[in-house]
């Protein structure tokens, strides 16, 4: 297959080659990695779609925030059913974000701010639209075209019934019947997500070859690595055997073993073939999984030191505010990741999840994937959670290892609960018939300005979501040199944890605070965290940080403190 776009520039790779080779060895271990949702996160052409330009009009914002990477989100040619995790071309910039020359200069912009680039890599499954499976419907039944996908014949006297009774995880059943080019109802392709995104076969070699070619493209350009999309994906059971899935558990499979389409021994090899490739090139490299599993001892087999080298700690993203579960998930992660030789990760929010800011105070159930709208039960009260977001990040960043902050939560941005069912475009709220809300509510656009049209997102107002009255006092403008922000806690916690080496730091339980607290020590700083809400009586030392007002001595309820001690 062949791909458009211009090589980057001698001067690009001259300042890239650069870079590598100064910047310290093996940075993925403790690098603290900013997830920017390129649609929502800066506008420069004004057509309320954010884009590649925008991005690199504020990396001095991220640099002055203190992040060691930035990691985004699709931006390769797609139709969009998905945004963007439907992709037609690997190889190409969509034009709604930009070309490969706004791509290159936002890399090199990126390095020269010794900030790292990690590019979002979809195996699993393709857009409908990509060059393959256009060729795979124009050809007959068990062809070698289809045999790049997961085409089967149906069940029944005619093959009217799917292979199998597997449902998607947008909701709805995972197989969708072509019409044969006699206009006669024929095979059946598999698709996990949304009928456009139908799955790879990943057990053809043209599909492995293919993809060797896609991670090469990237390399050569110069990014430092990729996050790959359902990464405990793309092998299925042989047989493909039924399955129903646990309705109360999160859509991508996290709190759910022997899934026959998720977590599948086999995969491991597919990874270490990926791993070989990025250790042909200078500069650390690195491959991290979202591979939602139901234990970080599972998870931890993604991360084994001939397979990828860092993985979402999802169990830890999914612990209630609670002292005793986030004691117990912090000591089974410090176990099993460094029991393989790789770090352990750290995060609150994503794209794929209700902002932390709200998830932290629901009150109800609430599965990954679902999202909450207007008439969720167990609405969250913005305050409370926010307190407990604050609180959440402040403890979060004191971990040794790598911590992952999702667009926006250095703003205490809620999730939108209020988007108008006309404005929702996540695939989750239509195959549901709106019995899911989906994941809109976190992806709305950021604000910059609290006086600008759309907050500063651009310069007409547009916006592919709509933004809430109480984003203006939420703008990176109006947090800027504000003492108590959320904005100003984060550039201090960053601060502090690089100038105190806590990511590369070990951390030593200590006891005699109460059931409601989590308190440890790493290096030289003390880290309490209040989970209730009775006061915690604080040792003496000085205060570096704290999520909340500290007085009298005392740790108020949702709220966390660093303590220099000798």
């Amino acid at each position: 297959m062949q791909y458009a776009g211009r090589m980057t520039s001698a001067e690009t790779i001259e300042r890239t080659d650069a870079f590598l080779t100064t910047v310290g060895g093996e940075w993925w271990r403790t690098a603290v990695i900013y997830q920017i949702y390129p649609r929502s996160f800066a506008d420069a052409s004004g057509d309320g779609i954010g884009d590649l330009p925008g991005i690199t009009s504020h990396l001095d914002d991220l640099a002055h925030l203190g992040i060691d990477a930035i990691w985004l989100s699709p931006f390769q040619r797609s139709p969009q059913k998905d945004a963007g995790y439907d992709v037609s071309d690997y190889c190409d910039v969509d034009p709604l974000f930009g070309t490969l020359a706004d791509f290159d200069d936002m890399l090199a912009a990126a390095h020269e701010r010794s900030i790292r680039v990690i590019v979002d890599l979809v195996p699993n499954h393709s857009s409908d639209q990509h060059e393959w499976f256009q060729q795979a419907l124009a050809a007959a039944p068990h062809s070698t075209e289809r045999a790049r996908y997961m085409f089967r014949d149906g069940k029944g006297e005619n093959g009217e019934l799917p292979p199998n009774n597997w449902e998607s995880v947008f909701g709805g059943p995972a197989w969708t019947r072509v019409v044969e080019a006699d206009g006669e109802p024929g095979q059946w392709y598999l698709h996990l997500f949304d009928s456009s995104q139908p799955d790879f076969d990943w057990s053809n070699e043209e599909v492995r070859e293919e993809f060797r070619r896609i991670l090469r493209f990237w390399l050569d350009r110069g990014v430092d690595g990729f996050r790959v999309d359902v990464a405990h994906g793309l092998v299925k059971a042989e047989g493909l055997p039924d399955y129903i899935p646990n309705p109360e558990a999160g859509s991508m499979g996290g709190e759910a073993e022997n899934v026959p389409y998720w977590g599948q021994d086999a995969v491991h090899e597919v990874y270490r073939d990926w791993r070989r490739i990025l250790e042909e090139y200078q500069g650390d490299r690195a491959l991290a999984a979202e591979a939602w599993l139901p234990t970080a001892a599972r998870t931890a087999e993604w991360v084994r030191h001939d397979e990828m080298h860092q993985a979402f700690n999802f169990p830890y993203l999914e612990t209630k505010w609670n002292a005793a579960d986030l004691r117990e998930v912090i000591e089974v992660s410090l176990h099993a990741f460094p029991g393989v030789g790789a770090p352990s990760t750290w995060v609150l929010s994503n794209h794929d999840v209700v902002r932390h800011a709200s998830r932290l105070a629901l009150t109800a159930e609430n599965p990954q994937g679902h999202g909450i709208g207007p008439d969720s039960p167990g609405q969250p009260i913005p305050e409370v959670g926010l307190a407990r977001a604050r609180a959440a990040t402040t403890l979060m960043l004191a971990l040794p290892g790598s911590a992952y902050l999702y667009q926006g939560e250095e703003l205490g941005l809620p999730e939108v609960i209020d988007i108008p069912g006309d404005a929702r475009q996540d695939p989750t709220w239509f195959r549901t018939n709106g019995e899911r809300y989906g994941r809109d509510g976190c992806r709305v656009p950021i604000p910059w300005n609290a006086d600008a049209p759309a907050y500063g997102f651009n310069a007409t107002g547009a916006s592919w979501l709509p933004q809430p009255a109480e984003w203006a006092t939420l703008a990176r403008d109006a947090q800027t040199g504000v003492e108590g922000s959320t904005l100003e806690l984060y550039r201090a916690l960053l601060a502090e944890r690089r100038a105190r080496s806590l990511g590369a730091g070990s951390l030593e339980w200590i006891d005699g605070y109460g059931t409601d607290a989590v308190a440890f020590r790493n290096g030289n700083v003390t880290v309490i965290a209040n989970t209730g809400s009775t006061p915690i009586a604080l040792p003496g030392g000085i205060v570096i940080a704290s999520s909340g007002p500290v007085a009298d001595g005392e740790l108020p309820g949702d709220t966390t403190v660093w303590i220099e001690t000798a």
